[in-house]
């Protein structure tokens, strides 16, 4: 569930930033057609960390926080 949050977040980068996949590619350091199955939902062979690391690659910061949950189960999310 994380990493398909995480590649939410880099589809709307791409997008807000109107970035085409070529372009998205060349920062993220891989070649356009992995910007396209990654986009279109095929994304199993990247781990979190790389994931985060294309973020950054897009000019974001990624921020890890851990903290005491507020509610009765604990989550995981990406904001």
């Amino acid at each position: 569930l994380i990493k398909a949050e995480l590649v939410v977040k880099i589809g709307r980068i791409i997008r807000q930033r109107d970035l085409t996949q070529v372009a998205a590619a060349h920062l993220m350091g891989i070649d356009q057609p992995k910007v396209s199955a990654m986009l279109a939902g095929r994304f199993r062979g990247y781990s979190v960390e790389r994931l985060m690391r294309f973020l950054v690659a897009l000019g974001h910061d990624v921020e890890i926080v851990v903290k005491p949950r507020k509610r009765s189960s604990a989550e995981l999310r990406v904001a």
